[in-house]
């Protein structure tokens, strides 16, 4: 009597094993799927390597995964395995809309379609008809259909409560990296736009004012040759003489420039990389001192800083001959304030100077301190040299209240 109670046990406990093995197995698959969530570069690879661990799950006998495509009314296959290759084309692009993948995603819940007649009509493909069921699992996050897996199973298999819910929680974490995936995808696409945008800025800035300079006076040399006035024609021509070299010098700059852009790290670490290659590139020795303990700053502001400081730096190892240049960053009130100081010739009148591109270099540089609602003074240091100092208010933080919470 004790030996069959044994034995019913041990019966019950081997009957619920598999079950017991598989939910492990599908936690294990959770985990995996999390940890690769934030490596991951190609979402589309993390997709198709998961394909086999979910039809493993549900015990089908083939699958497919599709994504969103770019009109976001259809669904492109990206991945598939077990299924014939006469189904790979004809499903390679298949409507949203498209009988149970449509109803899965518009219901945003894990199906199982025990009826294939319709998908064996709408392709003619005899594969359909050899299947018994099919499981569609979507991947949808925040009301937006990203991608769905199918799931092809040839003997009746019924899908448990338990495997749908893991199922919706590896579709949740998959749909979040294709969602990530989308936004870099945007953000990259600003990013794009925005540095064209600069380019174009700097260009008007510098080059384009320069040559608007040289075209007026090629017209006074043109009138001067025509008058016989050569003492004239000499002068004009020295002006785009001097105007052309200024405009290779901007260009030589702005390249300069765009080679050496914002740090992704931010502004602080972009700053620190120029301190510690000012010397070797210039020979002039460059001290930083670091005086704010926290700065807030957006990720335009911090580009317009950045460019600011440089433009300062270009023109002390251009212009000023000095031997040591200072940068201090300090918060003054509600103020931060960014000084460029050095030990060379000093500071230069704008009415006086012929240097086209150092005059051009002072203008950007106060059109980008208006953009931060700051300004730019230029003087002499009582001990000699010069010094640029950029100032511009200290942003309030954000209002906090209980709702916040």
């Amino acid at each position: 009597m004790v030996q069959v109670a044994h034995d019913t046990l041990l019966a019950g406990r081997e009957a619920h094993e598999p079950q017991r093995g598989q939910e492990i197995h599908g936690l294990h698959v959770l985990a995996e799927v999390t940890a690769n969530l934030a490596g991951e570069s190609d979402v589309e690879e993390l997709l198709q390597r998961f394909l086999s661990t979910l039809i493993r799950l549900s015990g089908a006998s083939a699958g497919a995964v599709r994504v969103l495509s770019t009109d976001e009314r259809h669904l492109r296959l990206v991945g598939a395995q077990g299924l014939p290759a006469e189904m790979l084309v004809r499903e390679r692009i298949v409507p949203l809309s498209c009988g149970a993948c449509g109803n899965a995603v518009v219901e945003d819940a894990v199906q199982q379609v025990g009826d294939m007649t319709d998908c064996a009509q709408r392709t003619h493909l005899a594969y359909f008809r050899q299947c018994d069921s099919m499981v569609v699992v979507p991947l949808r996050r925040g009301g937006r259909v990203l991608g769905v897996y199918n799931l092809y199973q040839t003997e009746p298999r019924p899908l448990r409560d338990d495997v749908c819910l893991l199922f919706r929680s590896i579709s949740e974490h998959l749909a979040m990296a294709l969602e990530n995936a989308r936004l870099t995808r945007e953000n990259l696409r600003m990013a794009l736009m925005n540095e064209r945008q600069m380019v174009a800025n700097e260009v008007h800035d510098s080059l384009a004012q320069t040559l608007a300079y040289m075209r007026m006076r090629l017209g006074l040399l043109e009138e001067a040759l025509e008058g016989g006035s050569k003492q004239r024609a000499l002068r004009y021509a020295g002006d785009v003489r001097e105007a052309l070299d200024e405009s290779y010098a901007s260009l030589r700059g702005l390249l300069g420039q765009f080679r050496d852009r914002m740090d992704p790290l931010g502004l602080m670490h972009a700053i620190r990389k120029i301190a510690q290659s000012f010397d070797s590139r210039t020979g002039i020795a460059m001290s930083l001192k670091e005086k704010i303990p926290d700065l807030r700053l957006n990720p335009d502001e911090e580009v317009q800083v950045f460019h600011i400081v440089q433009e300062a730096l270009a023109n002390v190892a251009r212009h000023s001959g000095a031997k040591h240049v200072w940068l201090v960053m300090e918060l003054c009130d509600t103020e931060y304030v960014i000084t460029v100081e050095d030990d060379g010739r000093g500071a230069f009148e704008l009415g006086a100077v012929p240097d086209l591109r150092h005059h051009f270099g002072v203008s950007i540089m106060r059109e980008r301190a208006q953009c931060l609602g700051g300004r730019v003074e230029i003087g002499n240091r009582p001990e000699g040299g010069a010094r640029v100092r950029l100032l511009f208010p200290v942003r309030p933080p954000k209002a906090f209240s209980g709702d916040d919470l």
